[in-house]
């Protein structure tokens, strides 16, 4: 298995890349979150890689971060989720997002990506619950996207329909914990 690859960018052309490691051309496929932070040609990258071993190819797939190699892990474990659309997810939003879309389970924010259909990004939310917030540093106990789900199962569990619950959690500030999280929402919540 290549987990990383380090070497010299030599080409850029949207989602494949080429690294050359001491005389080798890796081509790379990346999401756009990882391409649009690349250096320029010419300059030293390092990537987290993914391989895929199929029948007929050997695909390299490249992150700018463990916690996006992660999430793509968890993304094409997903029936009906391949490598192509697991890029495309992560294109159109980081991992920290995406985790955060899972716990408050923003199916609007999936599907404003291309080829992501409000079936497709249902069953996203469905069977990535949980999972992200253990293969992201930081999105575990204690981390936003979890803390931010927590409130809002709080919430709802209090009574308050879904729309409200959710704007309530989205007015909160990014690092508030869970206790001062439903505090600030139930606050929030009895001025309307």
């Amino acid at each position: 298995m290549i987990g990383r690859i380090t070497g010299t960018l030599i080409e850029k052309h949207p989602p494949q890349v080429v690294v050359d490691v001491h005389g080798m051309g890796y081509e790379i496929d990346v999401p756009m979150s990882t391409f649009y932070n690349l250096p320029a040609i010419g300059e030293r990258v390092a990537l987290h890689t993914h391989l895929v071993v199929r029948e007929d190819a050997q695909l390299l797939y490249g992150f700018g971060s463990e916690a996006e190699r992660a999430t793509f892990r968890q993304l094409i474990r997903i029936t009906g989720v391949g490598a192509k659309m697991a890029l495309a997810v992560l294109s159109g939003m980081n991992a920290n997002e995406l985790a955060q879309a899972v716990a408050m389970q923003e199916t609007g924010r999936l599907t404003k990506i291309p080829g992501i259909g409000k079936k497709t990004a249902e069953r996203l939310l469905l069977e990535l619950k949980g999972r992200l917030a253990d293969a992201l540093p930081g999105a575990g106990q204690g981390g936003v996207a979890a803390a931010g789900g927590d409130v809002l199962n709080a919430l709802l569990a209090l009574g308050y329909n879904e729309r409200e619950a959710v704007h309530a959690v989205r007015q909160l500030a990014a690092a508030t914990g869970v206790e001062d999280g439903i505090r600030q929402a139930l606050k929030l919540l009895s001025k309307t």
